[in-house]
């Protein structure tokens, strides 16, 4: 899986003999791929997140299959399902909870996944990049059909509201509802597509990790320099394998507190109510990871529009790698762009706490404020990095020995005097600069 020239230009790695992990095929590409993958020296924690995010894919996996044993996809008798596995099956209750709690998981780790790729620029690794953000898409559409297999009553109108987007698509959106659905609103009939889809989408996923960490492997990790790091790898066991066993440490302490301490800390009581079709709650929302995406939906007045910018703010993470423009990968070096990254971050969190609060002032201007600095984040950040680029870019033209310029005064000035063509001033700074 790894190519041959990333392996052999790595001359930090120990000299290995012939094992039989490099003798049997199988074992190989394994061995190749995870055991002896050669990784830069200089990964922080951040990169923990990435197997963080296998191990909930795993659990996930097995507690689905287990709790599908013993779901009945039935209107009528789903919700009581769900309460005979929680009070009748042997640790059905610690089942359904590590099921409910890994999604919130998983998502922690792929929004922090997300971020480290964002600041460190792991996003220039295209082909990796755009895998991940299909597996990001693929995992919000499996969570979103999980949310509504409990059809609790947050479950049921969520699926009435988030299907509903559909009629907003030109011309086949009316169809396209009236086939999801199976018949003129959610039934039973929905109930049964939903959850096939959410148990066939898995595999697809794994599928989908294969490719993502195939191409990643094919390159080799990032660093957070974000230089090349050929030269300088070591072997990924046993340095890695003990930053990601604590880092599963840290996961599974969290994890167990949610499983077995206080499973509702990030789940909606409604949904311990059956599903009622006559009954609107006064707040439909949905899960937490989901929450910034509906407030900025619910900011826009206007139907088509609001869904339409909705999709818009995670679909934009196709375009992040096209939106580079500075000469280095890492954020590191960009100290502007650090401080418009954790506002990103910031109207992020935001976002998603405005989500949770009801629909009357000041949470719609807060909401619609907010959308804003998101996407002018986004678009602010590439002209920034030109921007930083030019600012600190070595005044050549000017002198004739190097000119060690170490505050920000000296650049900001010398840029200004050539913007405006004052070549003498240009010139008489930098001697002074020089002199000093």
């Amino acid at each position: 899986m790894v190519s041959s020239n990333y392996m052999n230009n790595n001359i930090n790695l120990p000299k290995k003999g012939v094992t039989w992990r490099s003798t049997n095929k199988l074992v190989k590409i394994m061995n190749d791929s995870f055991y002896d993958l050669p990784c830069p020296v200089n990964l922080n924690a951040w990169w923990s997140f990435g197997s963080m995010l296998g191990l909930s894919l795993v659990i996930q996996l097995i507690s689905g299959l287990l709790l599908s044993i013993h779901y009945t996809a039935h209107e009528s008798m789903a919700f009581d399902s769900v309460v005979h596995i929680m009070r009748n099956v042997e640790k059905g209750w610690m089942l359904r909870n590590a099921h409910a709690n890994g999604s919130s998981m998983f998502f922690i780790c792929i929004y922090a996944h997300i971020g480290r790729g964002l600041y460190y620029g792991s996003y220039m690794d295209k082909t990796v990049w755009f895998f991940g953000v299909h597996l990001f898409l693929l995992t919000m559409a499996e969570a979103f059909l999980g949310y509504t297999l409990p059809w609790g009553q947050m479950s049921y109108w969520g699926a009435t509201v988030i299907t509903n987007m559909l009629s907003v698509i030109p011309v086949v959106g009316e169809g396209m509802l009236r086939y999801v659905w199976g018949g003129w609103t959610v039934c039973n009939s929905t109930l049964k597509r939903f959850y096939t889809l959410h148990f066939l989408l898995p595999f697809v996923m794994v599928a989908f990790v294969f490719l993502h960490l195939f191409f990643l492997h094919e390159k080799g990790s990032n660093n957070p320099l974000g230089i090349d790091s050929s030269t300088m790898c070591i072997p990924f066991h046993p340095f890695y394998t003990v930053k990601d066993l604590f880092g599963y440490v840290c996961f599974m302490f969290f994890f167990m507190y949610l499983v077995c301490v206080d499973p509702e800390l990030l789940g909606n009581h409604l949904n311990y109510w059956p599903a009622d079709p006559m009954k609107t709650p006064i707040h439909v929302q949905p899960e937490w990871y989901f929450m910034f995406a509906y407030a900025i939906l619910r900011s826009i007045p206007h139907k088509a529009g609001g869904v339409y910018v909705m999709f818009l703010s995670i679909a934009v993470l196709y375009l992040i790698p096209s939106l580079h423009s500075g000469k280095y990968r890492s954020l590191c070096f960009y100290p502007f762009n650090q401080l418009v990254f954790w506002v990103l971050v910031a109207s992020l969190i935001s976002l998603t706490w405005i989500g949770a609060r009801p629909v009357r002032a000041p949470y719609i201007i807060l909401g619609q404020l907010l959308s804003v600095i998101y996407f002018s984040s986004l678009l602010l950040n590439p002209p920034s990095l030109w921007l930083w680029d030019k600012l600190v870019e070595y005044p050549e033209l000017y002198v004739s020995r190097p000119v060690d310029l170490k505050w920000l005064k000296c650049l900001f000035i010398f840029k200004l005097l050539k913007l405006l063509r004052l070549k003498k001033g240009v010139r008489k700074w930098a001697d002074k600069c020089v002199k000093a």
